[in-house]
């Protein structure tokens, strides 16, 4: 009997061990876990989810060049559709500053110097894949003879077709920039500052040299309106 109480007594007491053991175990894990969670939580919130930095940078552009990269200013050149290979290019150039124009120094050196690789691919990439804008008529005279300049030239100055290399509708063509839709005020600025050489652009230097201003005026604004 005695033993037999004994063994009882030993058999509470053993079992009042184990689950006042497991309870601290139980305790233990319970708190390794919420300080891990707590751990991932805060991890969490110190890194921004994918995409985040991109879309912080889209909306700086956003502050010139308009939402979806469609600019109202002439100023600032529309962005929307534009082929991403050129702004690649473009962007690389105001980050190194081999586009020295004084626009290009201006505004966008400051800003491109910002930028990585990963950030100016996701940036063309973006803008590229947006809607482009329509066009805006201008005077139907000067919109006539600017087509006729893109889609044939001046052969009597050797001056060849836009469209080699923009494409026929303008749309653009991998490193070739889109044109279309594109304000007249810029692009005339552009060719301004390329034929000056101001503006570093090889293949354009040598087709635009001999284009007088008043031709330059009527393909751009041919370019507007389409």
């Amino acid at each position: 009997m005695n033993n037999r109480a004994n063994h009882s007594q030993a058999l509470s007491i053993g079992i009042r061990a184990f689950t006042t053991m497991k309870s601290r175990y139980g305790t233990i894990i319970a708190a390794a876990l919420l300080v891990f969670s707590r751990v991932c939580l805060a991890d969490g919130a110190a890194s921004d989810p994918p995409g985040t930095n991109l879309q912080k940078t889209v909306e700086t552009c956003t502050a010139c060049h308009g939402a979806g990269g469609r600019s109202v200013s002439p100023t600032f050149p529309i962005l929307a559709a534009q082929t991403a290979p050129y702004i690649e290019l473009q962007l690389h150039a105001f980050k190194d500053q081999s586009r020295a124009d004084p626009d290009a120094q201006a505004y966008m050196w400051g800003m491109a110097a910002q930028l990585d690789d990963a950030s100016i691919k996701g940036l063309a990439e973006y803008f590229s894949k947006q809607s482009a804008t329509p066009g805006r008529s201008g005077n139907a005279a000067l919109m006539a003879k600017g087509k006729q300049i893109f889609t044939e030239g001046v052969p009597a100055r050797q001056i060849v077709a836009c469209v080699n290399c923009h494409g026929a509708h303008a749309e653009g063509n991998g490193p070739f920039p889109r044109l279309a839709g594109q304000h007249a005020p810029y692009l005339l600025k552009q060719l301004l500052v390329i034929q000056s050489v101001l503006r570093t652009a090889p293949v354009m230097h040598g087709v635009i040299k001999d284009l007088n201003r008043e031709q330059m005026q009527a393909v751009v604004t041919y370019l507007e309106g389409i």
